[in-house]
């Protein structure tokens, strides 16, 4: 439900999530700041973890699904020797052993886990499972089968070994659980291991360099909320295309445009493709599309009136 008084903004906003606060406590601090309609996520953090966390706001919430789609790279680090229930620092302690792996050891256990691989989704996650997310279950202190799924891990190594410490950077395709990608690390090496500090530094063509810190953007606020004015905020925003830049373009004629607008399709001798940014006249963003069998669709549209 829309806000009283609230704004009709539309864009993105690249927030680096602070820690001990949630993906939605940040989300919802943002929105207020920004006095907007409407806002949601693209993938959240757990309160332990920082960084990149994209905001997306009014038609550009249209696109989300693209970016909770694309690939990911954080800096993690490990604390070997420990294992826990959450597979983080804010779980149980389950196993204590000593830490006794060399350097070429942990080499080829890294090796291991690279490209396409099968992983299991930790108890601790959102995913569902009749209806309740599986870390409801965690809690009560049940198990549920859980299905291996791919992943693709595109980048894993070592930044620095400090004892039973290391830092990683991972980059790894959509669904990967780090937690769970530590923990079986440190089963492989025979003294389990756990996440003790996460961060964010990359959500598909997003990067740690152009994150907003919150204390920025609370600063900038306290201006446009004393003078009535929004565009220092506003200014933070990328367009609501900016997660789909790579995508592939479909220049539309007006007509073609007014066609898929009133929800119409339209012929045309192009290949097939599943995901395509639509441009109207002037090379201006209109929405993404879909070609089967040289017709085209409409996916999602914006709401030209609304921007």
């Amino acid at each position: 439900m829309a806000r009283k008084n609230a704004r009709a903004v539309n864009g993105i906003l690249l927030l680096d999530k602070p820690l001990e606060v949630s993906s939605n406590g940040i989300l919802q601090r943002v929105r207020w700041l920004y006095q907007a309609q409407k806002a949601g996520h693209t993938g959240a953090l757990d309160p332990m973890a920082s960084g990149l966390l994209p905001i997306c706001f009014g038609e550009a919430t249209k696109f989300s699904q693209f970016l909770l789609d694309t690939d990911k790279t954080y800096l993690v680090t490990a604390r070997f020797g420990v294992r826990t229930t959450t597979s983080d620092a804010e779980g149980e302690v389950i196993s204590e052993r000593p830490v006794s792996f060399t350097e070429p050891e942990l080499e080829q256990a890294l090796q291991s886990f690279r490209g396409d691989i099968l992983q299991i989704p930790t108890m601790f996650s959102a995913l569902k499972y009749q209806g309740q997310p599986l870390y409801k279950y965690a809690r009560q202190g049940i198990t549920v089968e859980r299905e291996a799924r791919p992943i693709t891990i595109f980048c894993f190594e070592m930044l620095r070994r400090d004892g039973n410490e290391a830092d990683f950077i991972v980059h790894c395709s959509k669904g990967t659980y780090i937690r769970t990608l530590i923990d079986d690390l440190g089963e492989q090496l025979g003294c389990g291991a756990h996440v003790s500090k996460l961060h964010r530094t990359q959500v598909g063509p997003f990067t740690a360099a152009q994150m907003i810190a919150p204390a920025q953007l609370e600063a900038l606020a306290a201006q446009c909320h004393n003078n009535a004015d929004f565009k220092l905020l506003d200014n933070l925003l990328l367009p609501a295309d900016a997660g789909i830049a790579d995508m592939p373009a479909l220049q539309l004629t007006s007509e073609q445009q007014q066609k898929l607008q009133h929800g119409q399709n339209c012929n045309l001798t192009v290949a097939d493709t599943d995901a395509v940014k639509l441009l109207g006249p002037g090379q201006v963003f209109i929405g993404i599309g879909r070609v089967q069998q040289g017709i085209l669709s409409s996916r999602r549209l914006l709401n030209t009136s609304a921007i």
